[in-house]
């Protein structure tokens, strides 16, 4: 257990394991704030909302995870194993949330910020290792240690505020987690995107570069560039989107979405290019050279 931090309202969790009324707390990485609602908590890192906990495990607040959930749970059976990585870990949402809906589900959440992970294990009532293991480290290079074919969805919901780092959307890092996943394995990011849609378009060719199946779910205001915003795009060498009940969810939703596939998803990407390590290494020179 790390040293306790800071705070400015409460001592940041009851022994049961709940929160009391929440408040704000330094973290290794700024500040976050957690705020009670009708439902639940809702997580703020830095100002920005992150992560919204329901009382009840299965209801998913926030769009995007109801996303995520529809592509994983046409997947996977309620009574089969499941390996997951979360990179982005949070409150662990979507690792509460498997956890309530496959059992027997082995998940590991990898978190950067070690002291907001101490505190969403002393605030919500997570399930304990070997069914969810909170590991203090970088996303990529976590990914880079992991043994081939030992996890079955890796999920990605990692923000430096707006948006995802860069070192984590290049092709070498999606080739990094294509080797870690299972031959059917599932790839599932959460891309967060300004209206013009560029980086989503850059990261949906670099995944579909990597896997045999794309997969695009998001809003059409989202789609046609009217609005800042999320956008999920999923991979695999299996096919995705088969069932005919994730559209009819999707429309459903509170805020309806489109599901692109394959030739649709690909289209959506054609005029982008994968990112590369290289390149980034190429843009932080030129930054360099026109600061000095």
């Amino acid at each position: 257990m790390g040293k306790r931090h800071r705070h400015d309202r409460n001592d940041g969790g009851r022994t049961d394991g709940t929160p009391t009324i929440g408040g704000r707390f330094d973290i290794d990485t700024g500040f976050c704030e957690l705020v009670r609602d009708d439902t639940g908590y809702l997580l703020k890192i830095n100002g920005v909302e992150s992560s919204h906990i329901h009382d009840d495990p299965q209801v998913l607040e926030f769009e995007y995870m109801r996303w995520f959930a529809e592509l994983i749970d046409e997947r996977i059976r309620d009574d089969e194993s499941l390996r997951a990585l979360h990179l982005g870990g949070a409150a662990c949402t979507m690792a509460r949330y498997l956890a309530s809906v496959h059992p027997q589900a082995r998940q590991v959440a990898v978190e950067i910020d070690g002291a907001l992970a101490t505190y969403v294990r002393d605030w919500f009532d997570l399930p304990r290792s070997p069914f969810l293991r909170i590991r203090v480290g970088d996303a990529r290079e976590v990914v880079e240690s992991l043994s081939a074919d030992s996890r079955d969805v890796v999920l990605r919901d990692v923000f430096d505020g707006m948006f995802t780092p860069s070192r984590m959307t290049t092709v070498e890092f999606v080739a990094a987690v294509r080797r870690v996943l299972s031959p059917d394995g599932l790839y599932v990011i959460n891309c967060g995107d300004a209206p013009d849609l560029r980086v989503a378009r850059s990261e949906a060719a670099t995944i579909g570069d990597a896997f045999e199946n794309l997969a695009i779910i998001a809003d059409s205001a989202m789609l046609k560039g009217r609005r800042r915003g999320n956008v999920v795009i999923a991979g695999s060498d299996a096919r995705l989107g088969q069932s005919p009940l994730i559209a009819r969810n999707l429309l459903g939703g509170s805020t309806p979405a489109q599901l692109l596939l394959n030739d649709e998803a690909r289209a959506f990407a054609k005029a982008a290019s994968p990112g590369r390590d290289a390149d980034l290494a190429a843009a932080a020179a030129r930054h360099l050279r026109a600061t000095e």
